[in-house]
């Protein structure tokens, strides 16, 4: 059964297994590969032509819709990215050629020299140039981080009509109450203006606080009054520093500190979530909100899920990690934080018994010893020379063998 959104990436390669991997095939609901089991953002999958409407999406209804173009003939909001070209004369021996890079996100700002100091702050495998690691990370961080079953019921695998209800409430919410773009500013060019009460909520910048104490510095003392809200490091003068409006424009950070508090990675293209004071990411902004089923990963919104093993799930995704059976009730062995049941784990992942060569049963009692194992009896655990059973008495392990005594080892190693 393929669902309409199947055959998006459809064998794209993974970025993780490389050739191990046949091509990206999305599981019916898990984001991920039935081919390797990796995640949808390890596969090169998104077009930017699909992530550009994902962002669009979000940015509609927000006051950040400058940011957004709506297509002619769709009426579908795309994301306008601020895609900068810089290019650098290099001598060459006879003529000069031109160096042309391309970031595929600059940030959007009037003054190309700003964003250009902007990108140069950033560490080097992050600055989004094209065809360089740094513009596969913004790509797998805009799948990480906005992942688009986190604003769009019909990314979900079938909500119910209250469900989607619910998540729309949740999405409109978030919009209004945290969303946000970063600045990019010279920190003494912003006037410093008062979160004003009264006109926060309906999308105003706030009045203009009168900063007296500012004026009065000498331009040496000036610069270093500014200190990244993260890092709490002065500011250089003449460096550029991102703002967030909703943090109000008394804070500031240096670019490469303008990171989500739980995942510590840099916000792609400075969207960013504020609550609380502090910054996230919009996945870990709505887990901080909502539940999160670590089956198909997306938000919960029905009253009824299950916790198990310090991770939530819908009822219907508590499954088999292997063979995706429903694992109410069922025994199930927990591997890499993903629940297995007993047949697929005595099939796929048991230990092997030194002893018998047969799988050792998860609730069996087993003898390990770097990496190897015996099943805890009289039959599997003895002397690899003698046959002595070695349960409860010292034994000496050499490689996948066990000897009772000096003379047994001696005996078998010669």
């Amino acid at each position: 059964q393929m669902g309409l959104g199947h055959e998006q990436g459809f064998g794209a390669p993974c970025l993780k297994c490389k050739d191990k991997c046949e091509g990206f095939e999305l599981h019916f609901w898990r984001k991920i590969c039935r081919n390797c089991k990796c995640g949808q953002e390890e596969h090169d999958v998104l077009t930017s032509n699909e992530e550009d409407r994902k962002v669009g999406k979000l940015f509609e209804d927000t006051k950040y819709t400058t940011l957004i173009a709506k297509l002619k003939n769709d009426g579908i909001p795309m994301y306008k990215r601020n895609v900068m070209i810089l290019t650098n004369p290099v001598p060459a021996k006879k003529n000069i050629s031109i160096n042309t890079v391309t970031y595929e996100w600059a940030p959007p700002v009037q003054n190309q020299t700003l964003a250009r100091q902007y990108m140069q702050m950033l560490p080097k495998e992050k600055q989004p140039v094209a065809g360089s690691e740094g513009a596969q990370y913004r790509k797998k961080q805009l799948a990480k981080q906005l992942p688009a079953h986190d604003q769009d019921p019909s990314k979900c695998h079938e909500l119910s009509p209250n469900e989607v209800k619910q998540m729309e409430q949740f999405v409109k919410k978030y919009k209004n109450e945290a969303l946000g773009v970063g600045d990019v500013k010279l920190p003494g060019e912003v006037e410093v203006r008062a979160p004003d009460k009264n006109n926060v909520n309906n999308g105003d910048r706030g009045t203009s606080a009168a900063v007296g104490a500012m004026e009065d510095k000498s331009p040496d003392q000036k610069a270093s009054q500014y200190s990244c809200y993260r890092c709490k490091l002065n500011m250089k003068e003449g460096d550029p520093a991102v703002y967030a409006e909703r943090a109000g424009y008394d804070k500031l950070w240096h670019p490469a500190c303008f990171v989500c508090c739980t995942c510590s990675e840099l916000l792609v293209d400075m969207i960013y979530f504020w609550k609380n004071g502090n910054l996230y990411c919009g996945r870990h902004y709505c887990d901080s909100e909502k539940p999160r089923c670590a089956g198909c990963d997306e938000l919960i919104f029905s009253n009824e899920y299950t916790q198990a093993e310090g991770q939530n799930w819908h009822l219907k995704h508590f499954c088999c990690f292997d063979c995706d059976c429903v694992l109410a009730g069922e025994i199930y062995v927990m591997v890499n934080d993903k629940p297995v049941c007993k047949p697929c784990y005595v099939k796929n992942h048991a230990a092997i018994c030194q002893g018998c060569h047969n799988a050792i049963d998860p609730e069996v009692q087993r003898v390990t010893y770097n990496n190897f194992n015996w099943h805890a009896t009289q039959e599997c655990f003895l002397c690899s020379c003698c046959s002595k059973c070695l349960i409860g008495q010292k034994f000496m392990p050499v490689e996948g063998m066990v000897f009772c005594s000096v003379e047994c080892k001696k005996k078998m190693m010669s």
